[in-house]
């Protein structure tokens, strides 16, 4: 089978990939041609566009950015029509991928989503459109396949990718010694759009002075070099690792991390955090608005409790950066967390979420001929 695949932003170039190497286990001729990542591109086929020039953060950012969102959508449908695949599969970005799906679908061709947009956080009724363009769609958290009942439509429910690729991660032992990283470990992970790291990462290394026996590590996104991270450095202690984010969370003893599937991977690998974000003061109003959750970040809103706390916007500031992290490097606050984590894990439940997806697209395939 042809596929022609579409992820947005860095972590849907991880499930991208873990898909298509469990496509290519079931369908042995299988062919790919994509938008994603330097991943995706690891496992065979077509990269048409890298991530990297697509991944804009907020309202007032898409409509700055709205020549080159609709470059990006002219340049995807021509190569999907140029390549007719078998089958289109969307992963996650809802604002460009649901506008992909509307146009597969009218030219015929079948549409699978893989990791549901989060349409029960705001403007619910877009539900009615996914029935209509989405032939399969597949959900990573428990509780949407009721979200999507409710609104007459079934979904398949496959577990969480992430747990897939941490069940693949093989730690370097030499990790600590290769970076110098002698003192107990606070990781970084500001997120891999320009705009979250410009508005997050002077934040986290705000208070690196208030913790001088911790080695502070950015989590780096290889989009980027080391020259844009050394503009936000100002202090000894702070080590940039490229690539390397499950190390680091392997060894960090706490972390300081964007809002977002980073929020998720931290918690599995039990490591106690502080959930941060920071957006255009318009877009983060109209945020407030229309979003209709009680929490930001995937860790709370899977456990509909609080378990991380997350600074938001004003909040965000090194004073309560610093004070949200203190109590996390030891004592009850931390142990809390960390029992809360191995609940969160339980609910998770195991690895295979690739596996069970592309199972499910390549007999949907057989039996639509």
């Amino acid at each position: 089978m042809k596929y022609y695949l579409v992820a947005g932003e860095a972590s849907g170039d991880l499930h991208g990939a873990n898909l298509m190497k469990a496509l290519k286990r079931l369908d042995a001729e299988s062919e790919f041609r994509y938008f994603g990542g330097d991943r995706m591109k690891a496992q065979s086929g077509i990269l048409d566009k890298h991530y990297s020039e697509m991944a804009f953060m907020g309202f007032t950012e898409v409509l700055l950015n709205l020549r080159t969102i609709f470059k990006n959508l002219k340049t995807c449908k021509t190569a999907i029509m140029e390549y007719k695949p078998d089958v289109l599969v969307l992963i996650d970005f809802p604002g460009f991928n649901l506008k992909v799906a509307e146009f597969a679908k009218a030219n015929g061709i079948k549409v699978c989503y893989y990791i549901s947009p989060k349409v029960w956080a705001w403007n619910q009724k877009r539900v009615l459109k996914i029935k209509r363009i989405v032939d399969k769609l597949f959900c990573i958290l428990p509780f949407e396949v009721d979200f999507y009942r409710d609104w007459g439509m079934e979904v398949d429910y496959v577990g969480n990718p992430l747990l897939d690729e941490i069940a693949l991660f093989k730690p370097d032992p030499a990790f600590r010694e290769k970076y110098q990283l002698q003192k107990e470990v606070i990781a970084l992970l500001p997120g891999s759009r320009k705009q979250e790291i410009e508005r997050l990462l002077p934040d986290m290394l705000s208070v690196t002075a208030n913790f001088p026996d911790y080695h502070f590590v950015v989590a780096a996104a290889p989009s980027f070099d080391e020259a844009y991270y050394r503009q936000f450095i100002k202090s000894d202690n702070v080590t940039l690792v490229f690539a390397q984010t499950y190390n680091l969370l392997n060894v960090a003893r706490a972390a300081i991390v964007a809002s977002g599937t980073a929020t998720l991977e931290t918690a599995l690998f039990h490591v106690p955090q502080v959930v941060v974000y920071r957006g255009g003061s318009i877009s983060v109003a109209i945020a407030r608005m229309l979003v209709k959750i009680r929490f930001i970040s995937l860790v709370n809103l899977i456990m509909d409790r609080e378990v991380v706390k997350e600074l938001i916007q004003n909040d965000c500031n090194a004073s309560n950066i610093r004070d949200t992290l203190k109590p996390l490097l030891q004592g009850e606050v931390r142990e809390k967390m960390l029992g809360d984590y191995n609940v969160l894990s339980e609910k998770m439940g195991a690895a295979g979420a690739s596996e069970r997806t592309a199972s499910l697209i390549v007999d949907y395939l057989k039996e639509k001929g």
